[in-house]
């Protein structure tokens, strides 16, 4: 779609007139070419006021207030100098500084501004063209104030002489269009075109000139452009009338060309001009300048030599500053005759400029999950050389999953080329290098360093998939027991790793009530304090969240073990220490090396190395007599039992464990070396004494051991006749044992579960009833390996009978299974008696009733 629109002012009045005119009726040239890409031409006149609005871009490109400002519109411009400004609040372009159309493109037409408007989010693309229309706001000017002419009187009408051109950088119809010459009595004016189109004018001699009659000559040359209003320069001319000279010089050449490329050294002859003059002597003589309308910038650039004409090359060119020059060359002999030529010099570019790369927008960083084709940045890239030499190509490293697409002419964009991953890369070093095509060809590289933001798409890791860790037992609430760690490829928020305890349950409570996870770094507190003889080992799981939106997680699998700690001391199960009786075990005098006496027998209940007992001897009444097992607790003789041993004997075993540090336990055996009971009973009624009992129990035991003795003749004879009657008395008492009272004197049957082999397997058989009185009972115990005496000195009246089975001793086993006890309780004051047929060992229970 075009839309054209015009106003051309017409009339007269002042320069600030027309601009106001001219701003007020401006051409406005739109071309839209797509939706992403828009061209508008505007057209304005120069020396308008800053400020001033030169178009609505929103109107013309289709867009909104809205769309410029979230797309963050800005102009870019090639030139250093922005001169027109864009006003995003209200969509429109404006004047941001004088604009000179003479000093911006001199005497090329149409002079214009380019520029581009790049919008963002998406990446928009507007070519702007705004002219710059000529207004008259320059006067012609003469290089010189006054022109000084030197003719002889003998010149000839029709002689010719080169008048300097006045200049007017105004262009077009406000441009330098007619000379006048007044007075015109003896010369006129003659209007002249180059081949290349170009006016001159010469002053031509129209009468012969009479140095008597008039010596000097008074003339003014006005120049007139003709804008409007219209403008006019003017300068003086003085003619002198000397002497005849007759001939004028004539240079060989009306026009010289001559072609450079633009890496022409400095001092190289460019061309040698040559003028002929037919006068003789002095009037012949010719010397060359450049006449006054060479421009300023070709006087820097060359130089002649006034006497051979030759003209060198007095400074460097550039192609790109100006691709040709126009040399006016004089020739004038000593009688002020002159003749003009014309050297046009055209520079050939070389390939003398490198590209140059101008970022236009850049966007850094750029999240690493951006799609292919996303555009980076906008790049311009332009060459000032011109044909092959300005044509560039542009590139980026391969290796780089970068590529550059070229958008426009001079515009390139940069856009990934496949997706991304800051984990592997997270900053890139991009080289964009642009080449030309010349020979040699030149190139530039511009570095741009792109950063890579995070996306959370990597979950946190831990460094191992299982965990195991230990606790001592008895720990202090609030000890670490451990730490996990997890790593998470991301980075920022999204690497910041939070630990928390998965609810789970432990001995069917929550895990939270055991364990707690210190959310920052991971580590694994105990909230209480463990013991090991309850809890062994528990798992728990934590999870590990990232700071991501949303969040990511793993979890993994702690096992906490407890260790055992050597907390608890081992405990005696036999012999059972009673706080009111003494137990005495009986050894025959008879009893050879190796007896046994009896077992101690204890457990721990920690485990490993803390439960592993061993037994050893602390005190005895005679250490030369009896050993104990170091492993397995037993209590044999060392030598023969003899008559001079004592009849009373006093053991004390210590039981300790393997722990660190060790713990113990004591246990108290009483031995009674005898083979009968009364020799017994008075060694053991001295015991009472040595345990500080009271006065009226050592009364009670003497009676005691008067009705033992008595009791013990009744038993004899008892037993002799029931002896025929054996079997069947035992299988009765065997039937009727489960309708009597069973009274459970010791501790319930304990199993061997630490693997020492210290504990055997014991069975107890209690089999009582009563014959007279409520206090009184006969009871029957099965064969038994040890025999025991006890006295009860708290009235309990109540006797105990442990039967042991024996592993590994088949001798004492052997021995003792033909034994047959039975025990009698009488009421208060009462004493027991353990007659064991067939064997030499008796045991003597006494109670104080």
């Amino acid at each position: 779609m075009d839309v054209l629109c015009s106003h051309i002012a017409r009339n007269t009045g002042s320069i600030s007139g027309v601009v106001r005119r001219l701003t007020r009726f401006l051409v406005l040239l739109v071309f839209v070419l797509t939706v992403a890409r828009g061209q508008v031409r505007y057209s304005i006149p120069e020396e308008m006021n800053k400020g001033s609005v030169v178009g609505n871009i929103v109107q013309d490109l289709g867009l909104d207030v809205k769309r410029m400002k979230s797309g963050r519109a800005r102009i870019f411009t090639e030139d250093s100098r922005e001169y027109i400004g864009l006003n995003v609040d209200k969509g429109t372009l404006v004047v941001r500084e004088r604009i000179d159309r003479e000093e911006l493109c001199a005497q090329v037409t149409p002079c214009s501004l380019h520029f581009q408007i790049i919008l963002e989010n998406p990446m928009e693309l507007h070519r702007i063209d705004v002219e710059i229309l000529d207004i008259n706001d320059h006067a012609p000017v003469f290089a010189r104030k006054e022109i000084h002419f030197d003719i002889r009187e003998s010149a000839v009408p029709g002689a010719r002489f080169s008048l300097d051109n006045a200049r007017d950088p105004d262009v077009g119809l406000n441009a330098l269009q007619r000379y006048t010459l007044n007075p015109t009595d003896h010369f006129t004016l003659k209007e002249l075109s180059r081949n290349d189109g170009t006016k001159y004018v010469e002053m031509v001699l129209q009468t012969p000139l009479d140095r008597e009659q008039q010596e000097e000559h008074k003339l003014i040359l006005t120049a007139f452009d003709g804008g409007s209003p219209q403008k006019s320069g003017t300068v003086r001319i003085t003619v002198v009338v000397i002497d005849a000279n007759d001939n004028h010089p004539v240079f060989s050449q009306p026009v010289y060309r001559v072609s450079l490329p633009e890496n022409t050294e400095k001092g190289r002859t460019l061309v040698i001009v040559s003028a002929a003059d037919k006068d003789k002597g002095s009037n012949g003589e010719v010397t060359y300048s450049f006449s006054q309308s060479t421009g300023i910038e070709a006087l820097n650039l060359f130089c002649i030599d006034s006497n051979t004409g030759e003209i060198k090359v007095n400074a460097l060119l550039d192609y790109e500053k100006s691709k040709q020059y126009e040399l006016n060359i004089e020739a004038i002999d000593n009688g002020g005759l002159t003749d003009t030529s014309k050297v046009l010099v055209e520079i050939t570019d070389v390939n003398d400029n490198a590209p140059v790369i101008s970022v236009i927008s850049f966007s850094n960083p750029i999240p690493e999950d951006s799609a292919p084709e996303t555009v980076i940045a906008m790049l311009n890239i332009k060459d000032i050389d011109s044909g092959k030499n300005g044509q560039v190509k542009c590139s980026v490293n391969s290796d780089l999953p970068f590529r550059i697409k070229s958008s426009s002419s001079n515009f390139y964009s940069l856009v990934t080329d496949q997706f991304l991953d800051r984990e592997k890369v997270s900053e890139y070093n991009i080289t964009i290098r642009a080449t030309d095509e010349g020979s040699p060809s030149f190139s530039t590289n511009k570095t741009l360093q792109l950063k890579i933001s995070d996306v959370n798409d990597n979950a946190p890791v831990f460094q191992r998939q299982f965990y195991t860790a230990y606790v001592m037992e008895n720990n202090t609430p609030g000890v670490s027991i451990f730490a996990v760690t997890a790593s998470d490829k991301d980075s920022g928020n999204n690497a910041r790793i939070s630990y928390f305890l998965e609810d789970v349950l432990v001995n069917g409570v929550s895990a939270s009530t055991y364990i707690s996870v210190h959310t920052e770094s991971g580590e694994i507190l105990a909230v209480r304090s463990f013991d090991y003889e309850q809890t062994k080992e528990f798992n728990i799981r934590v999870k590990a969240q990232d700071g991501g939106n949303p969040p990511l997680s793993s979890n993994v699998s702690v096992k906490i073990i407890i260790q055992d700690q050597n907390d608890n001391a081992p405990q005696v199960l036999y012999p059972v220490q009673t706080g009111g009786s003494v137990v005495a075990e009986m050894v025959p005098r008879s009893a050879d090396v190796g007896y046994l006496v009896s077992k101690v027998v204890a457990v721990d209940v920690d485990s490993g190395q803390n439960a592993w007992l061993s037994y050893k001897l602390q005190k005895a009444t005679d250490r030369a007599l009896f050993e104990v097992g170091a492993q397995n607790g037993e209590i044999r003789t060392v030598r023969q039992v003899t008559d001079k041993d004592a009849v009373k004997q006093k053991l004390t075993v210590v039981v300790e464990d393997n722990g660190q540090p060790s713990r113990s336990a004591t246990v108290n055996i009483n031995v009674a070396v005898a083979d009968s009971f009364p020799e017994v009973l008075s060694e053991f009624t001295d015991f009472t004494h040595i345990k500080d009992y009271n006065d009226n129990l050592t009364f009670y035991l003497v009676l005691a051991l008067a009705v033992v003795s008595f009791l013990f003749i009744v038993s004899i004879i008892a037993i002799l006749s029931v002896k025929c009657y054996r079997w069947r008395r035992e299988r009765m008492f065997y039937k009727s044992g489960a309708n009597l009272p069973v009274i459970p004197y010791y501790p319930p049957l304990y199993a061997d579960v630490g693997g020492t082999g210290t504990l055997q397997h014991v069975y107890n058989y209690e089999v009582c009833r009563t014959t007279d009185s409520r206090k009184s009972d006969l009871k029957y115990a099965r064969p038994s390996s040890e025999s025991i005496i006890s006295l009860d000195t708290s009235g309990t009246q109540t006797l105990t009978h442990v039967q042991k089975q024996k592993l590994n001793h088949d001798s004492e086993d052997q021995r003792f299974s033909r034994n047959r006890n039975w025990i009698v309780q009488f009421a208060s004051w009462t004493s027991f008696v353990l007659i064991s047929p067939g064997t030499q060992a008796l045991s003597l229970v006494l109670f104080d009733g």
